[in-house]
């Protein structure tokens, strides 16, 4: 039983850095996409979170998937960018139009939760 639980821990802790996270969100980007009428989606992650990896692995499917829509990330750690967005927890998705937030979630990892509330944001 104890190979079974550390085996178990070996693949989360894996799992969760199986997708590379890096901060991408910049809000001069940030502002001059949305002033070029386009879709914003931001997603928030931390270095040892699951669930962030899960996310992180539709949002990358999706921004090969769809046009015209500007994808950002960071990490949660960040005070700046949380403070700004006003995210207090890793996983949260927000999407953006016409220069104001449309879709908040937290924890989301659904690919056709996701998927549906960027469908319906276009």
């Amino acid at each position: 039983m104890k190979k079974i639980y550390i085996l178990f821990f070996c693949i989360l802790a894996f799992s969760a850095n199986a997708f590379e996270k890096k901060t991408t969100f910049n809000k001069e980007l940030f502002d001059k996409a949305q002033s070029n009428g386009k879709i914003v989606v931001v997603n928030s992650w931390i270095n040892y979170c699951t669930s962030c990896a899960s996310q992180i692995k539709v949002l990358n499917k999706a921004k090969n998937e769809f046009d015209n829509i500007e994808f950002f990330a960071f990490d949660v750690t960040n005070k700046e960018i949380s403070n700004f967005l006003n995210v207090q927890y890793q996983t949260t998705l927000l999407i953006f139009k016409d220069n104001k937030e449309i879709y908040r979630s937290i924890g989301e990892i659904k690919k056709e939760a996701i998927y549906k509330a960027i469908k319906s944001s276009i």
